[in-house]
């Protein structure tokens, strides 16, 4: 009796704070619902969306290096979101893309401003547009132009790359024509149980004068962007610091990752009624410092006995591929669920709640860097400098989110002969690169190779970008959270100190305009994680982009002109690719293109899986940009008709792609869809679309339905099932809609 007392009192006093958490969210909402509607509208603003999810099938993925793990599938299609920011309509403008990649090609870039001055002339151009990338795991590779991002993919894939650009431009240009008078508010807040340090240890090894200044070994903030034209909202772009590596590297379905599903929640909020990629509302989840962040939050353990691995080598037994971190779901998609579904939340409660209106000029600075030979100034007063590009051995241990192989393991410091030698096959480094890299131990010289062409870039882009009083900096790489930390407050300070005001803002943008790996501070690369071993220039990496993006906003804040720099170099003729193309497809005898060879039973229940096979054509027959390759379709008794409520971009849909004769030509497409308890009950069915390419070269448009079957809520979920009565009057219920339904159907199993 007294504990329940206790429970009823405890119970009240949530209630109560619940209440109060209510009222405040309601007021902050009602206030920030005030400002929009009276701000006035001080720039001109557009957003648009666009479809890059390449092809589908036998592609190597981007992101863990992993020469088994190719596309055969799609689980949501992936996008690149595109904002334009002018501070009058014929004014000074900024771009800034967020794309469902895992990186920024240098190459795309380039292609990218080539298209855009051809539409139009000198309005958008590599200083003022701003390419980023989530860095999802899971989508198409081979599209950068340097030979070492390419090795797993078979060297370039022309389809993956030619996508990406079409899409990036399409997302621009649909922007630049939806541009109108509008508003930009600014809000910022904490965000937790969403990442963890996957490097602590490397981490710990920074000043502790300096890790004392913050809370966490990860950033922990999100900034979001709220875009309204009068009182339509029309964009979001948030800002928060995770690895999209929910999706691990058994993964073969293309995949927006954590990213990706926020943005695919936050449209669906906004574009209400819409099916995935329509709409004109655009919610971007762009990328940050994440380079030592992961979002798999359980953190590593032991694959063979459950217990945490070593700390600093990440290994077990000491080996790397069975230390794995993992969670917080049951598995990499529920992961991908909860983590995107909490970047979502909480943007979206931002978004709701700002009031802080951005006022003030739109301004950019750029400039090309060549990494390879910067003179720095460390903290000590010492000189030195940047080194030609290298990766050490820890390199290929790979991280605890997609451990490598061999016996290769992080916190290497020392070399192992019977791998030098093998790296001394391919080229011996210089004993200046050895001393220049040091402590890196290092495994590829790839600076030092040019043949058949660069390895890793040598140039690359800086980029500040100024929407009043917050500044983007766009940085070619992956910062980890101290480095990010370290860039971000020298910009803001080297700001403050001439001219702009105490309330200035700088983010980070990752993996942007240019890929030149990691980047870790001096102190990280002592230890050679991962990170430290992917930071390619060297022990002096950081401080060199410190002091060129502190000549940036020296630049922007005193409005001087910078040096554009050494031009990237262009290689989109010279590129190698030992991909094979499709050659033809066959129907099994006796099939046909589209046929269900597995057809959908004909009755469900919410939360059950809907599963169909269909005699498939190859994917990359049609990438089926802007498309789909299947439909869950309900029927209309009303309009006697069909409505199309999910797509190959919903979440609650997939499908899985199996070539099963590659001498024949055969293939199968399975399509799965997972009944959400939402499904309106009814009938439905399930189609496919695809193309299949004929031995003369032709493509050609086909299609399947799978049977009618019949959805229904889930009779355990009703409360009169919990009395003898009750059961006995819903299976009466149950049995009568069971007759009515097979009449529907016509089915010979009822």
């Amino acid at each position: 009796m007294i504990s329940h007392i206790a429970c009823v009192f405890r119970t009240r006093r949530e209630l109560s704070h619940i209440g109060k958490m209510w009222v405040a969210l309601v007021f902050g909402l009602v206030m920030a619902l005030s400002a929009t509607a009276h701000a006035e509208h001080n720039y001109f603003i557009g957003a648009g969306r666009a479809d890059i999810t390449g092809p589908a099938a036998e592609v190597n993925m981007m992101g863990y290096a992993n020469p088994s793990q190719k596309t055969a599938g799609i689980h949501f299609r992936l996008y690149s979101r595109a904002f334009v920011v002018a501070y009058a309509r014929n004014a000074s403008r900024v771009v800034f893309v967020s794309a469902d990649v895992a990186m920024i090609s240098q190459l795309v870039k380039i292609e990218v401003v080539k298209q855009l001055r051809v539409l139009y002339g000198s309005l958008y151009s590599t200083e003022n547009v701003c390419l980023s990338s989530i860095h999802t795991h899971s989508g198409p590779a081979g599209f950068l132009q340097y030979l070492l991002y390419d090795i797993t993919s078979l060297g370039f894939v022309e389809e993956s790359f030619q996508a990406i650009v079409a899409g990036i431009v399409e997302s621009i240009k649909r922007a630049h024509d939806s541009l109108r008078p509008g508003s930009v508010f600014l809000n910022e807040g904490e965000l937790l149980d969403t990442n963890i340090n996957r490097s602590p240890t490397a981490y710990e090894n920074n000043p502790a004068v300096e890790r004392e200044s913050y809370q966490h070994n990860v950033d922990k903030e999100m900034v979001v962007l709220k875009l309204v034209a009068g009182t339509q909202p029309i964009g979001m772009i948030s800002w928060f610091a995770v690895h999209c590596t929910s999706m691990n590297n058994t993964n073969t379905m293309i995949s927006g990752d954590n990213k990706g599903y926020a943005s695919y929640l936050f449209e669906k909020e906004m574009n209400s009624g819409r099916l995935p990629g329509e709409g004109d509302f655009v919610a971007a989840f762009a990328q940050a410092n994440e380079g030592d962040v992961s979002p798999n939050t359980r953190g590593p353990h032991c694959l063979d006995t459950g217990l945490p691995c070593d700390a600093n080598s990440s290994t077990c037994n000491g080996k790397s591929e069975l230390c794995v971190a993992s969670g917080p779901g049951v598995d990499m998609v529920d992961s991908t669920r909860i983590i995107g579904e909490r970047q979502y939340v909480k943007a979206l409660a931002l978004y709701n709640t700002a009031v802080r209106q951005l006022t003030g000029p739109v301004d950019f600075r750029h400039q090309s860097v060549d990494m390879t030979d910067v003179r720095v100034i460390t903290p000590d007063g010492a000189t030195a400098k940047t080194c030609l590009p290298a990766m050490g051995y820890s390199f290929a241990a790979g991280t605890t989110d997609g451990p490598g192989a061999f016996d290769f393991s992080q916190g290497t410091t020392e070399s192992n002969p019977m791998w030098n030698l093998i790296r001394n096959f391919i080229k011996k480094p210089s004993v200046e690169q050895q001393r220049c890299q040091q402590p890196k131990p290092i495994l590829l010289d790839t600076g030092e190779i040019s043949f058949p062409y660069a390895w890793q870039p040598s140039i690359v882009e800086l980029q500040l970008l100024r929407v009043g009083d917050l500044v983007i900096a766009a940085v070619p790489g992956e910062f980890s959270t101290m480095s990010g930390r370290r860039v971000m407050s020298n910009i803001t300070a080297t700001l403050r100190q001439h001219g702009f005001t105490n309330a200035t803002k700088t983010v980070v943008a990752g993996l942007s305009n240019t890929y030149s790996s990691y980047i870790t501070t001096f102190e990280e690369y002592q230890v050679q994680r991962y990170e430290g071993a992917s930071t390619i220039y060297g022990p002096h990496t950081l401080q060199a982009y410190v002091q060129h993006f502190h000549q940036l906003a020296l630049a922007l804040a005193t409005n001087a002109s910078v040096e554009p720099g050494p031009a990237p170099p262009d290689l989109h003729s010279k590129q190698l690719s030992f991909l094979t193309p499709v050659i033809y497809d066959n129907p099994p005898l006796g099939k046909s293109f589209g046929q269900v060879i597995a057809d959908a039973s004909p009755v469900y229940y919410v939360n059950s899986t809907v599963t169909v096979t269909y005699v498939s054509g190859h994917p990359r027959n049609n990438f089926m940009t802007g498309a789909t390759f299947l439909t869950v379709e309900r029927w209309l008794p009303e309009q006697s008709s069909w409505v199309v409520d999910y797509t190959d971009a919903s979440w609650e849909t997939r499908f899985e792609w199996t070539r099963t004769s590659s001498i024949l030509g055969h293939s199968t497409i399975t399509v799965f869809w997972t009944i959400p308890p939402s499904a309106p009950s009814g009938g439905y069915r399930i189609k496919h679309f695809g193309f299949r390419k004929s031995l003369s070269g032709k493509t050609y448009p086909y299609s399947g339905a799978s049977s009618k079957f019949v959805v229904k809520a889930d009779i355990s979920s009703h409360g009169n099932a919990q009395t003898p009565t009750g059961r006995a009057v819903d299976l009466l219920l149950t049995g009568l809609r069971s007759l009515l339904d097979c009449a529907w159907l016509k089915s010979a199993e009822c």
